[in-house]
């Protein structure tokens, strides 16, 4: 469907670039960024930067973060919401996002990701290129599942958590906010928060 809105996206680095891609195959057709490279570096590809911080006051837009950075983009996700903007959830069209899951503002689902039925997601959460969610798993705000990682079902992750690359979780597993789970690593125990693990299976480094 596509938005005569005007989408504003926060921060030009390499996500920001695929947000904006997806944001176009979902429909829109007037994109562009705000990051503090600007004036230095005008364009991502070929939309526009057109400032260096987001105007409060800008209501007739739609607006979403594309900083990698699971903490910060929580914490400006959280700040927009308060103001009352309106951040869309982004779906590429070849996901399989089932009739039954659901997913919170500012959240992005990209190319080949599957989330299965009872899957609840969080603002401002990462579903990244090929990644499985599986059923009745609870992905809190900010959250970023990498590409190719896979959670099994009833996962429980908490906020601004970082699942690394091609890495795995076990069913009925919970993991603790702020952690880091480090690329291709198999999670088979509870993790606390604030945590890095790594490994096969997974342990704090």
């Amino acid at each position: 469907m596509k938005s005569a809105m005007k989408l504003i996206l926060i921060g030009a680095g390499g996500h920001g670039r695929v947000v904006a891609d997806l944001a176009q195959e979902s429909g829109y057709k007037d994109i562009c960024f705000v990051d503090s490279k600007w004036p230095e570096v005008k364009e991502n590809l070929i939309w526009p930067i057109i400032g260096n911080r987001f105007e409060a006051g800008t209501s007739d837009c739609h607006v979403m973060v594309t900083i990698g950075s699971c903490s910060t983009r929580l914490l400006l996700t959280r700040q927009l919401l308060e103001r009352e903007y309106h951040l869309p959830v982004l779906l590429h069209p070849s996901a399989a996002f089932s009739q039954f899951a659901t997913a919170g503002a500012g959240t992005v689902v990209m190319p080949q990701v599957a989330i299965n039925a009872g899957a609840r997601l969080g603002a401002a959460v990462i579903a990244n290129t090929g990644c499985t969610i599986d059923h009745d798993c609870e992905l809190s705000d900010g959250v970023h599942v990498s590409p190719g990682a896979h959670i099994a079902g009833g996962v429980k992750i908490g906020e601004a958590t970082w699942v690394g690359i091609g890495s795995c979780i076990r069913e009925n597993i919970s993991v603790g906010k702020n952690v880091v789970v480090a690329a291709g690593s198999v999670v088979v125990s509870n993790i606390p928060d604030n945590a890095i693990v790594m490994g096969i299976p997974a342990q704090t480094r």
